[in-house]
């Protein structure tokens, strides 16, 4: 086999990352339209990854959070998003790098991608990835695993309330 010294692996993952990036600054911009709300997979000891011990603690390997209706304060760089969340009643400010984020899905869409973490991509086994193990973008992907399932902030004077994610989903 051939090496691929133009590396269309990394262009590829690269590029689809981009459309996350994208649809990430719009919802920073302008809010979610409609349905659409957002799972985002990464691995919450990646270098860059700012989390709570408290968090990291409970998530040691990977996270998933989902950007729907309780989050706030979400900016996008080049190289990560920042958001703000509330789990259990406590509020708390994620850091993810994108080269930390395993997977991307819009349940209302049925729209997702996948990517491998950024140094299983970098050493590639005989020479060569191809673009799909890189990244690869879904058009029906598997139920992505059980999120993190963050709270609405308690109102003033009142107990916080557990939402499930079953609460939002079309029966």
């Amino acid at each position: 086999m051939a090496t691929d010294h133009i590396r269309y692996d990394v262009l590829a993952r690269d590029a689809l990352r981009g459309v996350l990036r994208r649809v990430l600054i719009d919802a920073a911009e302008h809010g979610l339209p409609g349905e659409h709300h957002f799972f985002i997979t990464f691995v919450s000891t990646a270098d860059g990854v700012k989390l709570s011990p408290r968090l990291l603690a409970q998530y040691p390997e990977e996270m998933t959070v989902i950007l729907q209706h309780q989050f706030w304060d979400l900016v996008v760089t080049e190289d990560r998003f920042e958001v703000g969340l509330s789990f259990n009643g406590i509020p708390e400010r994620l850091v993810v790098p994108f080269n930390a984020i395993k997977s991307f899905y819009d349940p209302s869409v049925q729209f997702g991608l996948q990517f491998e973490t950024e140094t299983a991509v970098e050493t590639p086994a005989a020479g060569a990835t191809s673009a799909a193990t890189a990244a690869s973008a879904l058009a029906a992907p598997p139920a992505p695993p059980a999120p993190a399932l963050e709270e609405e902030p308690p109102k003033s004077g009142e107990g916080a309330e557990v939402v499930r994610l079953d609460r939002f989903r079309k029966k």
